[in-house]
């Protein structure tokens, strides 16, 4: 499911070591599986908005554009724990992972205000529940990614990017629209991640879903994201959203940038249903 994108600038050596997490699927916090059918979500978001809802056991997950720089935090927090593991007894890693999220904090916020120029637009997406009983299973979770909106205490469990740009730094760029073209209706995922506790059970695809609709309403025509090889479950997953193979990014790159080959996948938005 996670899907990391190289958009920060180059960064000295982590204080303590860390790895890629191991995609382990663990156990959903008892009330947050999610039963809502597309149909019974599609009437949520319309009742609120544009705000997609997905039952899990009577918490309404919330998918959603971020509201407040306190979520787009607590967002980015969500990212750092599921991209990235330390060791136990690391000396530093506590400190290590919060200079790491509040890169970036920092570097998502540039991005979506327009600072940085290759980024026409940017909004982060993120999926929330309400912080409850039935969440006290997940104690690690809530504590990282919490925040608060009008009073209530809220989890992001799920976070991406839409990017309308014409390339990712360190990604495959896409082919689609041609030179020939408005190049300016070129779009990508970016940073997809569930937290391991919720991972498979239909937040993934909401993200996804949101997405696609906040991109229509940009005017984009081609959405692109990258998934590693190795990534069988995020295949499936953009599979089920209606993205097909277009390339694979060569053997000596993955080598160079130390991490698995990605392929790039495409969406052609005009065959999506209204």
């Amino acid at each position: 499911m996670a899907s990391a994108s190289r958009l920060l600038p180059p960064a000295p050596p982590p204080a303590a070591p860390f790895r890629r997490h191991p995609r382990a699927r663990l156990a959903a916090p008892r009330g947050l599986r999610c039963r809502a059918s597309a149909s019974a979500a599609a009437a949520a978001a319309s009742a609120t908005g544009g705000t997609a809802l997905l039952e899990r056991g009577g918490a309404a997950v919330a998918v959603r554009e971020f509201v407040t720089l306190d979520e787009l935090r607590a967002a980015v927090r969500l990212r750092v724990r599921t991209f990235y593991e330390y060791a136990v007894d690391s000396v530093g890693a506590e400190d290590h992972r919060k200079a790491l999220a509040e890169r970036e904090f920092q570097a998502l916020q540039d991005r979506i205000s327009g600072k940085m120029i290759c980024f026409q637009r940017v909004s982060c997406i993120n999926g929330t529940v309400p912080l409850s009983p039935s969440m006290m299973s997940a104690e690690d979770l809530c504590s990282a990614c919490k925040f608060v909106e009008d009073g209530e205490e809220r989890v992001v469990v799920g976070s991406l990017d839409l990017n309308q740009c014409l390339w990712l730094p360190d990604e495959l760029t896409g082919q689609r629209p041609g030179v020939n073209e408005d190049n300016n209706t070129r779009a990508y995922l970016s940073n997809v991640c569930v937290a391991k506790e919720l991972q498979r059970n239909g937040l993934g695809y909401a993200l996804v879903d949101k997405s696609k609709k906040l991109a229509r309403e940009w005017g984009i025509t081609d959405l692109y994201v990258h998934v590693a090889i190795n990534n069988v479950a995020g295949q499936k997953l953009y599979e089920k959203s209606g993205f097909v193979y277009e390339s694979e990014e060569p053997a000596w790159k993955a080598r160079f940038l130390g991490r698995p080959r990605r392929l790039l996948l495409w969406l052609d938005m005009s065959k999506q249903p209204l």
